[in-house]
């Protein structure tokens, strides 16, 4: 194995013009830093040092090595300090990968404000709600919700991801309000296509599930487009909070079945190792952490109880 280690002793000896003194700096026993030399010429199969009682010099080859080894260590120490610096400093390209909906309206709006706290940060956003392999893509960290594969990826908790039943005022006042699950058969139920169950509909209330099948005449892949046609006084639909919280607040639809829970899922930010994480990446977590509340998001502001 190449003596690599053994470069930088061999650099002090020279400058040292001495084997105790280079001990001395480098904190060695004589016997120490003599054998590192030695190994290190048995390595290259050449004599680097002239070595008398009196005086140190270099060979001929001693001299061409040493103008190398020096270049090469000095490269070393820029490249650990260029590593190194990533750590000590929030700065570089943070490279994120995202699903659609939910960062369009809550990740995208806040990347400026995070961008002028930390301005030699670069980000590079994807936006797309297919999964991404976060270590052979190259992203540093990926958000996604819902259940994770396994994987040897950190998983850290943002904020949880409900769901709502509402619809728009002048529908419930031409067809009424559900007064249970049961009631939804009697709606027109706008679907989202992509989920998995998306004409059945799960409720649970003091630990008792309810399963209610809905149909409508309408489906669409993709929830804005769903919260739209809800806007109109269409039907009812299920959207996640964080599109129809806003809407909520202002009236414009109308949360509906409220004593009842549904399933949920959480944001997660995923991200390769928790060992050695670049600072950029850390501080993006926190920033995260202190724009969403893990027990309750601002989106879903609507459920707090007047004061």
């Amino acid at each position: 194995m190449f003596e690599i280690n053994s470069i930088p002793v061999f650099i002090s000896v020279v400058e040292q013009g001495s084997f105790s003194k280079a001990a001395e700096v480098l904190g060695f026993s004589n016997s120490g830093v003599s054998k590192r030399i030695s190994a290190l010429e048995a390595q290259l199969g050449v004599k680097l040092l002239y070595r008398s009682t009196r005086k140190l010099s270099l060979t001929e080859a001693g001299e061409r090595y040493y103008q190398h080894a020096q270049r090469a260590f000095e490269a070393a120490k820029e490249a650990e300090s260029a590593a190194t610096g990533l750590q000590q400093e929030a700065q570089g390209v943070l490279r994120i990968s995202a699903p659609m909906s939910f960062s369009r309206s809550h990740i995208a709006p806040i990347i400026p404000k995070f961008l002028k706290a930390y301005p030699k940060i670069s980000i590079q956003l994807e936006l797309s709600d297919t999964w991404s392999d976060v270590i052979s893509e190259g992203y540093d960290l990926a958000l996604r919700a819902g259940d994770l594969p396994d994987s040897s990826l950190v998983a850290k908790p943002l904020a949880p991801l409900h769901s709502v039943i509402c619809a728009a005022p002048n529908y419930l006042e031409e067809f009424g309000s559900p007064k249970e699950p049961a009631d939804l058969v009697q709606h027109n139920c706008l679907l989202y296509s992509y989920h998995s169950t998306s004409n059945e509909w799960f409720f649970n209330r003091n630990d008792e599930d309810v399963r209610v099948e809905v149909k409508g005449n309408y489906q669409v892949n993709n929830s804005d487009a769903l919260k739209e046609a809800l806007l109109t006084g269409l039907g009812v639909g299920r959207l996640p909070s964080f599109i129809a919280g806003e809407e909520i607040k202002k009236g414009n639809l109308i949360p509906l079945l409220t004593g009842y829970q549904m399933p949920y899922k959480n944001l997660v930010a995923l991200y390769p190792q928790r060992q050695y994480l670049a600072k950029k990446v850390s501080v993006f977590l926190s920033f995260l952490e202190e724009q969403f509340d893990q027990s309750l998001p601002y989106w879903d502001d609507w459920k707090r109880s007047p004061s």
